[in-house]
């Protein structure tokens, strides 16, 4: 591989942010924690001094993108959240009103063929092993990719959907005036 090529690829996964500033990698450490960790492991994750850390993350708490949790030492976290509404602006952004249901409709019509073929109301309801050997066509991992799909279909809609409400409200108040 070329170095032009490897400037133009995708990091390398064991250490996705090396090459980036400590902004980002601060960020990108953050967005890799599931829970709440200390300005000095967030640090040592980032390479780079722990005061430094504490600066990025004192703005990033600003900011709603970690939660910072008081205590000796503070901690922080991934403020899931942020995420969540930050995704769901840039769904209402690049999509029309028309796009969104669209995608809400497809999204149903999976669900719903789910919900009849395991005779369930989620994926939560379904018990894996029982419909694994109940089925002369399903094993066990095809049941759990369908159960993870599911899942994710129901995710999915609910992030569509609450686009299509933030889109249409915001067209309704610019022709409102």
């Amino acid at each position: 591989m070329s170095e032009t090529d490897a400037a133009d690829g995708p990091p390398p996964f064991e250490d996705a942010f090396a090459s980036d500033d400590v902004e980002q990698r601060i960020y990108g450490t953050i967005l890799q924690t599931r829970e709440p960790t200390t300005a000095s492991a967030i640090a040592d994750s980032a390479d780079c001094d722990p005061k430094t850390a504490r600066k990025y993350l004192g703005w990033f708490d600003d900011l709603g993108i970690v939660t910072r949790h008081d205590g000796h030492p503070a901690t922080y976290e991934r403020n899931d959240a942020y995420f969540e509404w930050r995704r769901i602006n840039q769904l209402a952004a690049d999509h029309s009103v028309e796009e969104l249901q669209d995608r809400v409709r497809e999204l149903t019509t999976r669900i719903t063929e789910y919900e009849e073929a395991y005779d369930a109301a989620s994926p939560a309801a379904v018990d894996a092993v029982t419909a694994a050997e109940a089925s002369d066509e399903r094993t066990i991992d095809d049941v759990y990719s369908d159960l993870g799909d599911w899942a994710t279909a129901r995710e999915e809609r609910d992030c569509y959907e609450r686009a299509r409400q933030q889109r249409t409200g915001s067209e309704r108040e610019q022709a409102s005036g």
